[in-house]
């Protein structure tokens, strides 16, 4: 799906992909109109100051015009302070649209993002997803301030400059309009490399800040193996493709300019070479051939830029594609219409069947159990028997391939999305934690929770035996992901955050594997006052953490082959009690 989305995109026009970004303009269009009168009335100053030479020098000069002389000082004057008026206008207001459309624009995908399913997540790494929030949307900053000043501003200078040189010469401007297509041939080939180069780059970008991101998070791990060297030449390797890519770009630009301002010499040359002709002498005064030959001279620097700044331009434009390829992508679906409070508490699984994208294998097969309000359903078994897989799906990460998943009795894709996962309270084995205090991380599934309920939790989780240990207490940052916190505090601060939401359902996904013996006991307490009014769905390897569960699932390659209580299973002397056995020989 993302490829095809991607495909579409790379195929709109660079028009279409400018005015689609131009439509974010649209709530600051009265700055942008200010920018673009600043920008015409800069340009138009360096004309008309251009399209006096020819008076200065044949009517001033001469004294044919004394008057001209009087007002010379006075005009030189004036237009430069209508100039730098006009400068000051067109770059700041251009500059606050197009830091404006950034910043809405880079919103827009951030919330975007956030909006996508989990399948999306799992195909895209978050350094690439990173590089396009930051690296791709200063790109697009690029091509809606720096390139749109540019093309507008020294696109209206060759203008006026090509309108004073065809009113006081056209046989001479003529020459000049020669190389016109050669250039337009020049700019048209140079603008597909660069929009070419522009996307390597954006996707080299993504590959060294999904490089730096991984091999940072995994810092520990590659010092304990000695790994540095090997992190090193891999990064040295995605590096050097980044500047290979680079240098291409310099490369095009480098070459592009020289050549067009070549071309440019040769029509300035030849109108030497024809001003010079007898039968042209008697047409040109001196103040039309130093105005023509002039213009000539400074339209060299404004058709400089124009092919320099397309290399920006372009940038900006295949940014522009990467980042729409993105916002293309469909939402998570929310086909529900029902709202739901609060559930009464009781969950079911109709043979259910489901496998990931692009797989053909099964991870869940027919897949039936049910749990009353208030009960405890362990899910027990080796490592990728769709543990995990199975609390994805009742929280609708992922969707069934086959079969209902009830609650209260009605399919949970008949209930709202927000309405459905407020009902869940989720500890995962992973734990995931904010760079902020410890309190405000348990108050983050209930911000409106009062002081007293979140110590109340976290007394509940034992956190506080650590947090009034510490400078702030429980006020205190614990940095990000909670680095300054222990494994077994960081999962402690996770369960007092689930107990705070006070949910019908609580999920807890290996939500004490990270716990030391004693921390796990504390909290084995609490959650024996906690599953009382809740329906509990634990997911454990150690199966001293699931003895008192109501029911024990015994899952085995996406498949239920026992269930039924502790005693129960151990009785039957099958797959169960064989892990109990081998969990406990000692």
């Amino acid at each position: 799906m993302l490829a095809s989305k991607s495909k579409v995109a790379a195929q709109a026009t660079t028009w279409q992909n400018f005015k689609r970004l131009m439509s974010y303009a649209k709530p600051y269009k009265a700055g942008f109109v200010i920018a673009i009168l600043g920008m015409l009335g800069y340009a138009g100053i360096d004309t008309l100051f251009f399209s006096q030479l020819q008076p200065l020098i044949d009517d001033g000069l001469t004294d044919a015009n004394p008057n001209f002389m009087k007002w010379a000082p006075l005009f030189v004057i004036v237009c430069f302070i209508i100039r730098g008026i006009c400068h000051f206008f067109g770059n700041y207001c251009l500059a606050w649209v197009g830091n404006n459309v950034v910043t809405d624009l880079r919103q827009n995908l951030f919330e975007h993002i956030m909006a996508l399913p989990v399948t999306f997540h799992d195909k895209e790494s978050t350094g690439t997803l990173i590089s396009k929030l930051t690296f791709d949307t200063e790109q697009v900053l690029n091509a809606t301030s720096k390139a749109l000043l540019t093309l507008v501003q020294q696109g209206a200078m060759v203008i006026g400059f090509l309108a004073v040189m065809f009113y006081n010469s056209w046989q001479l401007s003529a020459i000049f309009l020669l190389i016109t297509p050669i250039i337009a041939i020049i700019v048209t080939v140079v603008s597909k490399r660069f929009r070419q180069v522009s996307k390597k780059i954006q996707n080299a970008m993504g590959e060294v800040t999904s490089a730096a991101e991984q091999t940072f998070n995994a810092h520990k791990v590659v010092l304990t193996f000695g790994g540095q060297e090997r992190e090193f030449e891999r990064f040295g390797q995605i590096n050097k493709h980044n500047r290979q890519q680079r240098m291409k770009m310099v490369a095009t630009k480098s070459f592009s300019v020289p050549l067009i301002q070549i071309i440019a010499s040769f029509a300035l040359a030849f109108v030497l070479y024809v001003a010079n002709l007898e039968s042209m002498k008697a047409s040109l005064t001196p103040g039309i051939f130093i105005t023509v030959i002039t213009c000539m001279t400074m339209l060299l620097r404004p058709l400089k830029l124009l092919t320099t700044v397309n290399s920006d331009f372009q940038n900006g434009m295949a940014a522009c594609v990467s980042i729409f390829a993105v916002l293309d992508q469909e939402n998570e679906k929310d086909t529900g219409q029902q709202s739901l409070d609060k559930a009464k508490g009781t969950l079911a699984f109709e043979q259910v069947d489901f496998s990931y994208t692009n797989d053909e294998k099964l991870a869940l097969t027919q897949l039936s159990f049910t749990a009353n309000a208030g009960e405890t359903v362990a899910l027990v078994g080796r490592s990728g028997s769709g543990k995990s897989t199975a609390s994805a799906i009742l929280l609708r990460f992922y969707n069934a391939t086959a079969g209902k998943v009830l609650i209260d009795g009605k399919d949970i894709t008949s209930y709202k999305l927000k309405d459905l996962r407020a009902q869940f309270a989720y500890v995962s084995q992973q734990v995931v934690l904010f760079n902020d205090s410890i309190a405000n991380n348990i108050a983050y599934g209930k911000p409106n929770a009062t002081r007293d309920e979140v110590l109340a939790a976290a007394k509940s989780a034992h956190v506080l035996e650590f947090a009034e240990n510490m400078v702030d207490g429980i006020d205190t940052n614990i940095g990000d992901n909670g680095a300054l916190l222990s494994g077994g505090q960081r999962q402690r601060v996770a369960i007092a955050r689930a107990l705070l939401c006070d949910a019908p359902f609580l999920i807890l996904d290996e939500a004490t594997s990270a716990l030391d013996t004693e921390s796990e006991r504390h909290i084995q307490d609490a959650l024996q006052v906690l599953q009382k009014d809740r329906t509990c769905i634990v997911i454990a390897h150690r199966l001293s953490t699931i003895e008192n569960a109501d029911k024990i699932i015994v899952m085995e390659q996406g498949k239920i082959i026992e269930q039924g209580d502790h005693q129960t299973l151990l009785a039957k002397e099958g797959a169960y009690a064989k892990l109990h056995n081998f969990q406990f020989s000692e």
